[in-house]
């Protein structure tokens, strides 16, 4: 399960079966930020991007995303479909709904990518019939292999490396990773910079896992380990499915101030746990413009063939930033309103 990443950048940046996700959104074509300027290639009422990610909607996570997505299309006034498998780690749905998101022909493809080896001849598919695709989240080290014009994102090994230093900075000797979803790589690739940036090591960290669909399953794996083992004075979640879970076994346990932890992306819960100085921190990959950007610049590639280059090969960073109790207030109300 563990593979560790070889790239090492700078921290600091339906018809098949019913989406349990999302559903169609159509916006009012020539909404929002005005008409379209001349020449384009393909006026907007005439644009239709169909999405598929791996996120369901037991994740919060997701559900910002896809207000990225249907505030997008709003302004741009496109229309758009999202879907999604109805579990994680389903990528036989999942290719499924890409095939038949190539089916209808779109403007373009929005896809995530946990998993190359099962989604890539899908994605590969839609790119062989000359549809644009742009990954997002998942697959910034396998996107431009799969012939994907751009992703928007962060490197996940890169996140958990920071992760793993902050632990270390704060003193923690015996951390653990709790993953919620073991057939994503990128979680993989999260855990392993999490404990190679403590010292750790990946080859030696002790990984936890669970479904995000099962949160008191994660109450109660983690609240045993603490158990078993009360030389753990440090648990990483991979996402705020997990955190909640993880904070209720840390306080059930008694350890509420007495343990270090933290977690991947932000949600009310977390951000409030970070302000009572009950976590450390939450890396934050900014998932509102990973939804919102990736519909942009597909817009704008469709229309005008312009598209940003990110680093020189395509990959758009919108994180890691880190949440501490110093900006924790700055973020609670934006998301609770669903927008970080």
């Amino acid at each position: 399960m563990i593979l560790r990443s070889k790239a090492i950048v700078a921290l600091g940046v339906v018809a098949i079966l019913v989406a349990a996700c999302g559903s169609s959104t159509p916006a009012a074509s020539g909404g929002g930020s005005g008409a379209d300027a001349k020449g384009v290639l393909v006026p907007r009422d005439k644009i239709n991007i169909e999405v598929v990610t791996h996120g369901q909607a037991t994740d919060g996570f997701w559900g910002v995303v896809r207000n990225g997505f249907k505030n997008a299309a709003s302004d741009f006034g496109i229309k758009y479909n999202y879907s999604a498998p109805d579990t994680e780690s389903d990528y036989v749905k999942m290719s499924q709904l890409i095939d038949a998101a190539i089916a209808k022909k779109p403007s373009g493809i929005i896809v995530s990518i946990p998993n190359a080896e099962a989604l890539g001849p899908s994605i590969q598919k839609a790119v062989a019939a000359g549809i644009p695709v742009i990954s997002i989240n998942s697959g910034s080290d396998v996107f431009k292999k799969l012939g994907v014009i751009a992703h928007v994102g962060q490197t996940e090994y890169e996140a958990g490396l920071g992760a793993g230093v902050k632990f270390k900075e704060a003193g923690v000797k015996n951390p653990v990773c709790f993953n919620q979803e073991v057939a994503n790589q990128a979680l993989t690739d999260r855990c392993n910079g999490f404990f190679d940036g403590h010292g750790t090591m990946a080859a030696n960290g002790k990984v936890l896992t669970g479904q995000i669909s099962d949160p008191a399953g994660i109450t109660a794996s983690i609240k045993a380990a603490l158990q078993a083992d009360p030389t753990i004075d440090g648990i990483l979640t991979l996402g705020p499915s997990a955190a909640t879970p993880m904070l209720a076994a840390v306080e059930e346990a008694g350890l509420t101030g007495k343990i270090k932890t933290g977690t991947f992306d932000l949600s009310t819960d977390v951000l409030n746990a970070i302000k009572a100085g009950n976590m450390e921190f939450a890396i934050d990959q900014q998932q509102y413009i990973q939804g919102y950007d990736a519909l942009m610049f597909m817009i704008q590639y469709i229309q005008t063939k312009n598209l940003p280059t990110g680093d020189g090969t395509g990959l758009i960073m919108t994180g890691p930033g880190f949440v501490t109790k110093d900006n924790a207030d700055a973020v609670i109300s934006l998301a609770a309103a669903g927008l970080r």
